[in-house]
Order: C-alpha cells, then structure tokens, then sequence
C-alpha cells in the first residue's frame, strides 16, 4: 500500500507551482520579457488548487499498481514546471543585455516550456486523480490558455531588439545614439548605480557560463554596451550621486555629486575601488569582487575571459594613490580598505546542506523515482548558482551521480549528466570529476542517451577540456568519434555543442587525427558550404585548426576548398577571414600547394587578400601578410616559367637562315612582368 497522489511527482509539482507563486510576490521581471514572464507565472500560479488537492490525495491509501499509474501521469507535468520555473528564474537573474541579444534561444526556451505544460495536462488523467470539477475546470482553462500560447508565439519588441544589435554591433546612426540608449535604459531598466552593478555582476557570471560560445568577444562587446548605457545615464542624471557602498562626501560631511573616471571604477562591480589589484593578466580590479569571483571558481579574467596562470593579487599602490589624489582634488572624503581580512564564507547554510544530503540519500534508493527525483532536483540547484556547486560537490555528489549515468532510465541518466554539467562550471570540481573516471561514462550518454542527454554530455565534455591536460584524457576515450556522430545528427544544440568540444579537444595535437579519421573534415567543409550559414563560426575555427595536421590538409584539399575559402576572405566575419586566410596558407605549402596557389589565382584572391592585411584582425592580417607573398612569389615563378617557355618553342622553330630578313627579328621579346603588390 502506499499513498495516493502521485507520491513524488505530486509533491514536485506542488512545489514548482509554490515557488512559481513566490515570484509573483517578490521576483522582478525587469528585462526585455516582462510581459512573457508575468504570463508564465501567472498560468502557472493558477494551478494552485491543483496542487493543493494532489497534496491532500496522498493521505489516501491506494495499491501499488495506482500510486504508479498516478506517478507516472504527473511525472511529465512535474517535469515541465521545473523547466518554466527554471526560465522564470533566468528572467530574474539573468544579464538583461545578454537575455536580449539571445532573444532567438530564449523565445524557443519560452515555446518550449509552453508546449511541454500544454502537453503534460492534455494528458493528465482526471479520472485517475481525486480532483473536484471546479479544479478540473480551472486546470483546463490555463489548459486552453496554454494552447492558444503554443499557436501564437508573443515575441518581445523588435525595435527594442534592434535598438541593442545596432549597439552591439556598432551599426548605428551616430546622430541617434541618445535616442538609442535613452530606449535602452528605460527599457532595461538601467538607471541608477545598483541597476548597472546588478547588470555588470549578472553579465559577468552569464558570459562565463556560456558553453560552448567564445566569450572574449562576447564580454567585450557587451562591456563596450553597458559601459556606453552607464555613461549616458550619467550623463543624464549627474546628482544620481556615487555607487552603493561607497561614502563619498563632502569638507562638511554632506552627500556630493560626482562622476567618477573610469579606469577608477571596478569593472565588475562599477563602483570606486578601495582597493584595487591586479591579476595574472594585467586587469586591475577591486579585492573584495575579483576573490568572490574566484571562489565562485571562475579562474579566468572577467574582462579578457583569459585563463589566470595564477590567483595572485597585486596591490595596485599606483592606482589606489590616483584614486586618493582625486578625491582629494574634488573635495571628497577618499573610501576607506578594510582593515580585516576577508573571511571565506561557507558555501552554502546548514539548512541547505542538509537539504542537498538528503537528495544524496535519495541517489542511492533503490527506488527509480527517487533516485530521478532527487538527480532532478540536484540538476537544478547546480545550475542555480555557484556556492551550489561548491556545497553539492563537497558532500560527495560526483560518484553518485557518475553511478547514474549508466541508468536504464534514460530520464534519470539525463538528469544525472546535465548535474555534472553545471556542476563542472566550477573549476575545481572540474578536477574531482576526471579523477572519478567520468569520461568513460559520460561517452556511453553521448553514445546511446536520449538527444538531450547526448548535447549535454557533449557540453560536459567541453566543460571539461577547456584544461590542457584534460584534453589527452578525453580524447583517448572515444569520444571523438562520437562528438562527430552528434555533430552530424544532433539538434542545433547538439550541433553547437559538438562542435565547441571538438574544437576545444583538436587544440591538442593528437587528437587531430583522430577526429580527421572520424569524418570530420567532411562535416565540416559541408557546414562551411550550408547557405545558411549555420555553425560557420565553429565550422571555421576547427578547419583552421585542422589544417595545421597533414592528415587534415590533405582532407581539406580533397573537398576543393579553395573557391569557398576566397569568399570567405572578402566577405566573411572578421573571424572567419582571418581562420579562412589560416587554411589557406596551410594548404599553400606541401605536395599540393601549386595546384592551390592556381586554383587561388583563378578565383581572384589577391584582391581580397590586399583588403585583409589593411583592414583585418591582428593575426588575419598577418595571415594575409604571409599570404600575398607566397602568391607573389608563386605568380613571378608562374611568368619565368612562361616566358622560358615561349623563349624554348621560338628557339625550336628550324628555320632557314637565307629566309630570314633581319627586320624580321625583333630587337626583344615584348613581355613586361606585371607589377605584384610590396609586401611591408
């Protein structure tokens, strides 16, 4: 006997419905999808009464057989209210910039969240559930709501979305920046100090935890945003007065306004430094941000998004002393270090650890719907945050959830692989998970897990290999091939996934063979040639490196890529030329290079080879540079040839000297070298 309600599920699905309904009381949606997000919500805090009677149906006794049939009915339900409340949670806690500029992925995560809650309660069977015909009437209803959701996708302002590309970008009208970011700020709510400080931590740590994108691009551009938003409302609102935390005061002890530079604010956190540092990279940042950053296990540079060759912080004593001359200079009060030395906080309360024990306990029940339950729930707390990750891992959490991975339950393993995911974000887990032995595993989700469990095993994998010494491991497990498989096959996610991990295991040298042996040359060149254009970023970047192995070159030439890759060079992405000049001059040197440098010549590379050592990125010109050189030296060996060649047949003519008049012979061959571009 056992009670009735749907056991698990039933109390999973309350409980969604119960936070659902604390956000509406305290959580802000203050981004470009307010008004989604509010309906979500809204929808879902309807379901209230439903929860509630489910809650009191699990007092009843019922057989065995019915508590299954019931799980199994709200399991899916359960399922997709933990993925909305997941979303309605990114929309609180999310960069707002970053939500707006990935408007196309979240408008799917919006649809698909909607079309599993529709789903789930078509299906729910009333029949089953001790459920009143008021309640009934009510779940239909937000039933209805969320089918006609489904039919009629309610996108965000285009103007709004447009207004921050063009920023992001920097394809504007410069006579409408104001207007621009006058929008911006409104719409973003981006007006006082605490809203951009909010924004530049959120941005940080959305950036950071991006998967497979490459961030350095990222970070600078949407840094560039936010910075030029921050000094328009500046701007605007000079009396707006100093960051949060930060006394700056008047001779007489008042409040002054001020703006202050710049390079005296921490690019975190916004505000005036007290004491500023330095990293491994160079960057200057304020003690107390930079330490909570890294004991979130970022161990890369929140601006360049460079890996740190150390933790070390430098007092930056020349800085700090500016800072001081400054607020000496205006009449301000310079902010004061601490005297005490920061003390490492716990990762989590005692509250929560005990909670995450429990979970742990559930992991090892011999009863499947714990066990999914309880990986469910860590999937979700890993990703909520970084002292999450931190307390999960500690309690001991990686083997447990490594033992899942070989679950018969397709959804458990999913659940178990995505938890290691998140929880690798956080760089020293990273090392716990690898010397578990995960990547066996985690290969045998890539290869036979459902589609979500293999895009998320395969951005596990490239969670993993961002460490050197991680990259041999992985790509002596079989995993390339099966990267290569999911590449093929996947979803745009899985795709996109794929690819950042191949790219990111292919850095290492022998693993370039083995991925060239796996197909993936092929793959990629078809990607490189999609009209739409689809994963030509990450096509690009693996090509180039590719090209670098004989074995690669020589597949790269096999697939006539020379056309493609002069296109790309006059008129691809910054990036993509300069990878497109990479391959290249890789294929201009070795057995096949002459057949290259003419194929090169009848497309007409010179031109736009001249264009990209002007106007390229620091290593496409130099690539362009190299380049033009070798075609230069291969077009004047391309002319001797033809003039010896026409200088042979002349002299091989027989011919009868009596015959031959002396106006007949000209004084010299009439043919001038063309003039081949200087290259500095």
């Amino acid at each position: 006997m056992a009670g009735g309600g749907g056991g698990a599920a039933a109390e999973r699905v309350a409980a969604a419905v119960e936070a659902a309904a604390a956000a509406s009381g305290g959580w802000e949606f203050r981004n470009a999808y307010r008004r989604q997000l509010l309906a979500l919500s809204r929808r879902i805090r309807l379901l209230g009464p439903f929860a509630e009677e489910l809650r009191e149906a699990r007092g009843g006794a019922v057989e065995a057989e019915e508590e299954r049939g019931r799980e199994a009915a709200l399991a899916p339900l359960a399922d997709a209210l933990e993925m909305a409340l997941d979303l309605l949670r990114l929309g609180r806690d999310g960069s707002r910039i970053f939500l707006v500029l990935e408007r196309d992925n979240i408008m799917k995560k919006f649809q698909g969240v909607i079309a599993q809650l529709e789903q789930a309660l078509c299906d729910i069977p009333y029949d089953k559930l001790d459920i009143s015909d008021e309640v009934r009437e009510q779940v239909e209803l937000v039933h209805a709501q969320l089918r006609r959701a489904k039919e009629r996708a309610d996108m965000p302002d285009d103007e709004f979305y447009n207004d921050v590309l063009s920023l992001y970008n920097k394809s504007y009208d410069p006579s409408a920046e104001l207007d621009i970011l006058q929008r911006l700020s409104e719409k973003l709510h981006l007006v006082t100090i605490t809203d951009l400080t909010q924004e530049s931590l959120a941005l940080h740590e959305m950036v950071a935890s991006g998967g497979g994108q490459d961030p350095g691009e990222h970070i600078e551009k949407m840094s560039m945003l936010l910075k030029k938003i921050k000094d328009y409302v500046q701007t605007q609102n000079p009396e707006m007065g100093p960051p949060i935390g930060t006394k700056l005061m008047d001779s007489n002890g008042e409040p002054r306004p001020v703006n202050i530079p710049d390079e005296f604010r921490c690019p975190i956190s916004l505000e005036l430094m007290k004491d500023p540092v330095i990293v491994a990279t160079g960057q200057t940042y304020e003690r107390v941000c930079i330490e909570k950053w890294l004991a979130s296990g970022h161990h890369t540079c929140p601006n360049t998004q460079q890996r740190m060759t150390n933790t070390t912080l430098t007092p930056n004593y020349v800085l700090r002393s500016l800072i001081a001359q400054w607020c000496e200079a205006n009449g301000i009060e310079p902010p004061k270090r601490s005297l005490q030395p920061n003390k490492p906080t716990l990762a989590c309360s005692s509250s929560e650890r005990a909670n995450i024990d429990a979970l742990l306990c559930q992991l090892c029940s011999p009863d499947p719907e714990e066990q999914r339950s309880a990986a469910a729930e860590l999937r979700l707390l890993a990703k909520r945050n970084a002292n999450n990750r931190i307390c999960i891992a500690e309690a001991g959490a990686i083997p447990l959830l490594l033992s899942l991975l070989s679950s018969s339950d397709l959804r458990t393993q999913e659940h178990a692989v995505t938890a290691l995911l998140n929880l690798s974000i956080h760089e020293d887990n990273k090392a716990s998970i690898i010397s578990s032995g995960a990547v066996p595993s985690i290969v045998h989700v890539l290869k036979n897990g459902s589609m979500e469990a293999r895009e998320n095993a395969a951005a596990t994998l490239f969670s993993l290999s961002v460490i050197d010494e991680y990259k041999v491991t992985i790509g002596g497990t079989g995993a390339i091939p099966a990267l290569v498989v999911l590449l093929s096959e996947g979803s745009q996610r899985g795709k996109k996934d794929a690819a950042a991990a191949l790219f990111n295991l292919c850095i290492y040298q022998g693993n370039k063979g083995r991925a060239i042996r796996a197909g993936l040359v092929p793959l990629i060149m078809g990607l490189v040639t999609n009209p739409t254009g689809a994963l030509m970023d990450e096509a690009m970047a693996i090509l180039s490196i590719l090209s670098s192995h004989p074995e690669g070159k020589a597949a790269i030439g096999v697939a006539e890529p020379v056309p493609v890759l002069v296109e790309m060079i006059g008129s691809g992405s910054p990036r993509n030329r300069e990878n497109a000049a990479a391959v290249m001059l890789h294929l201009c040197f070795g057995e096949q290079q002459l057949v290259h440098l003419a194929r090169a010549q009848e497309c007409g590379i010179m031109v736009p080879l001249r264009e990209l050592a002007l106007n390229g990125t620091e290593r496409g010109k130099r690539k362009a540079v190299h380049l033009l050189e070798r075609m230069s030296r291969f077009l004047v060996q391309q002319q001797e040839e033809k003039e010896a060649q026409l200088l042979a047949s002349a002299q091989a003519i027989p011919q009868n000297p009596e015959q031959v008049q002396e106006t007949d012979i000209p004084e010299q061959l009439d043919s001038p070298s063309p003039q081949y571009p200087t290259v500095a």
